[in-house]
């Protein structure tokens, strides 16, 4: 039977907000405590916390905070199919062939449906 809605009051504005009946079996789930700010208030909160910069979007709570990206190592190789040269995200040891873009493509490689994104030409 699912959970009845609930209406909170945000600790920092003062405004109700709904605490819907969904959010709360996630939140149940996750064993997180009922929000205490409106998702307003929370998505200024997380801002703040991150120096100001955007993104993220106005969402649920709770998660943790990664700060800014770091741009990932580039290791330039032959390809061993056709020869062009190819970046890849890791060290190539030596023992396995190693493809660019296309031609990891048509030999199928990555074992099942993974993403391409990490692989440039």
């Amino acid at each position: 039977m699912p959970l009845p809605d609930k209406t909170l009051t945000c600790s920092d504005c003062g405004q109700e907000f709904l605490f819907s009946g969904d959010d709360q079996e996630f939140y149940q789930s996750r064993g997180f405590t009922e929000p205490k700010r409106c998702r307003s208030c929370r998505a200024q909160r997380r801002t703040e916390r991150e120096g100001g910069e955007g993104g993220g979007g106005a969402g649920g709570g709770g998660g943790f905070s990664r700060g800014p990206r770091v741009e990932r190592e580039m290791f330039e190789v032959t390809c061993s199919s056709c020869g062009q040269l190819a970046k890849v995200p890791f060290q190539p040891r030596g023992d396995r062939p190693v493809y660019c873009r296309d031609c990891f493509d048509r030999v199928g490689g990555g074992g099942g449906g993974g993403s391409r994104s990490s692989y440039n030409r």
